[in-house]
């Protein structure tokens, strides 16, 4: 077996399980045993269980950054020194996120729905990670919405991006509540209405009314986690 494709299916192999069992219950020898590959192979290619999980968020992250910024750079130039669009700034950072998320057969659905529930409750590790891996994004992200958003402060766009990331995050992590509150049998297979309903969320939440704060919440602490 070629190497290139070892670490390959130890990834592929990674990914579901983590997202079925979580990062603490599943073991290396359970990894390779459905890669169907030998213990030392991830030593080989990776050297620890940390740097394969480092690995198997990089291998996706990075691309979906890069859309993103890409996608951000275009409009920019476009819009000149105008502000954009809310709108148009939600659908670049989430929008490329759920379309990943719509992906059965490249590993974008698995991938976004470990993501989703490794945002609910990350572990030390991986929030340091993830926070270094997302700071310039969404440095990006933050100082394109304050300028969309001039009425709204910097402190409190910080507090609806965290919501709004929380949303996205249940929304795709593959969780029944949704069977809990409806009585009937409700679509979530749908990838374009899940897409439509929650831009519309989202956007009403980034443009609600701001908040009576009491004063002692006056100072509110920094929001470092992204999606």
């Amino acid at each position: 077996m070629a190497d290139s494709d070892t670490r390959q299916r130890i990834l592929d192999a990674a990914e579901l399980l983590f997202t079925q069992y979580g990062f603490e219950a599943t073991t290396l020898r359970r990894i390779t045993g459905a890669a169907e590959v030998n213990l030392a192979a991830v030593n080989y290619h990776f050297g620890s269980k940390e740097e394969l999980i480092r690995e198997l968020f990089r291998r996706r992250l990075t691309w979906l950054n890069q859309q993103r910024l890409q996608e951000l750079d275009r409009l920019e130039a476009e819009a000149g020194d105008k502000p954009l669009k809310p709108s148009q700034i939600l659908e670049v950072f989430f929008g490329v996120a759920l379309r990943m998320a719509a992906d059965t057969k490249g590993g974008g659905r698995a991938f976004m729905r470990l993501l989703g529930r490794t945002y609910a409750k990350p572990s030390d590790f991986v929030r340091g990670f993830l926070a270094e891996e997302y700071a310039a994004v969404v440095a990006r992200f933050k100082a394109a919405l304050i300028k969309a958003l001039p009425g709204v402060p910097g402190e409190e766009i910080l507090w609806r991006f965290h919501f709004m990331l929380g949303a996205m995050s249940y929304a795709i992590s593959g969780t029944d509540a949704l069977h809990i509150v409806a009585e009937d049998a409700l679509d979530d297979d749908d990838a374009e209405a899940l897409y439509a309903r929650l831009m519309s969320f989202m956007l009403g939440g980034l443009r609600a009314p701001l908040p009576a704060l009491p004063a002692k919440s006056a100072k509110s602490p920094r929001i470092r986690k992204a999606a």
